[in-house]
This record gives C-alpha cells, structure tokens and sequence, in this order.
C-alpha cells in the first residue's frame, strides 16, 4: 500500500520571503503525525497571499500531487492580502461550510476574535481542502474539532482510508 499524500499550505508573505520560520506548517504536519497511524506523506508549500498562487497550488496538489486532504494556513482574517477562503472557493467544486462554522465556534471558547476569521472548507474532485488559522495554537484547537469528521469525509469520496491513532483522535464512522 503506498503512502496517502496531504498538502500543506502555509499562506504567508513574511514566511514565503524567508523573514521568519512556518511554525504553522510545521504545528499541521506535528498534529496529523499525532493523528494518523496510516503511512502518509505531505506535499508542502510556503506561499505568499497571492490568490492566483494560491489557487494554483491547491489544483497541482489535488489534481497532479493526487492529495486527498489539504490543509491551508494563514490567509483567513479581514486584512486585505487574506484571500485564502477566496481562492478556496474559486478551485472547489462544492463548499462545506460546516467546518469554518465548527472551528470558529470552538475558537471563541479561547478569543472573542474568533468571528473575524473566515476559514472555511471545500470539495475539489476526491479531495477536501480545509483552511485553517494561522496561529500553532489555534491550528491544534481547530483540527481537534473538526478532523474526526475528515476520514469519513475522505471514505465518501472514495479516497484512501485513514487510520487515526484513537487514543489522539477518535474519528466518526457510521457503525455498518
């Protein structure tokens, strides 16, 4: 069985220009290693907040890279250059609102600035993209409440199985 691939996308023009280091790819790539028992590999970009590049790099990673999952982060607020949810929607085939609902509600348990962030998640093909904040910390609140959907999520779409280390993250599937 080969690896399953997931992108990661860090959204930064400060982290893309070399200014300072992606904790946040690294917090994503750290969280779905605490996650995931399946053998899995990540296709990882740093990428300005250009949504031209932006979108660019989620259709390679979907459509050439074969991604079932991939993970955006940073882009997300009301700045001007935050376009990441804009070039989300312009590669997805369908939107999934529910996860960008789910993360800001679990958010504001922690700042009330939660409901300035406008992540949200799509279909592309047989692949879900999901964006997340961009703060480490917020990464790791997100993806607690919304990843035990994902492997479900993928299983419908006829993508690979993921086999999630359950003392971590328990995923939901319908009992058969």
């Amino acid at each position: 069985m080969s690896a399953i691939k997931i992108g990661i996308i860090t959204v930064s023009d400060r982290a893309s220009a070399g200014l300072y280091e992606d904790l946040s790819g690294k917090a994503i790539i750290n969280t779905l290693n605490n996650y995931l028992k399946s053998p899995w590999n990540e296709v990882y970009s740093i990428i300005p907040d250009e949504q031209t590049i932006i979108e660019e790099t989620i259709i390679n990673m979907v459509d050439n890279e074969q991604c079932c999952l991939v993970v955006t982060t940073g882009g997300t607020g009301p700045a001007k250059r935050d376009v990441t949810p804009e070039a989300t929607e312009a590669v997805c085939d369908r939107m999934m609102p529910g996860f960008g609902e789910l993360m800001r509600a679990e958010s504001l348990k922690y700042v009330p600035t939660a409901i300035l962030s406008r992540q949200t998640a799509g279909l592309r093909g047989s692949s879900l993209i999901v964006n997340l904040p961009g703060k480490p910390k917020s990464i790791r609140e997100c993806l607690d409440a919304v990843f035990p959907a994902i492997p479900y999520c993928i299983d419908l779409m006829e993508g690979p199985f993921l086999q999630c280390n359950e003392q971590v993250i328990k995923p939901f599937r319908p009992k058969k």
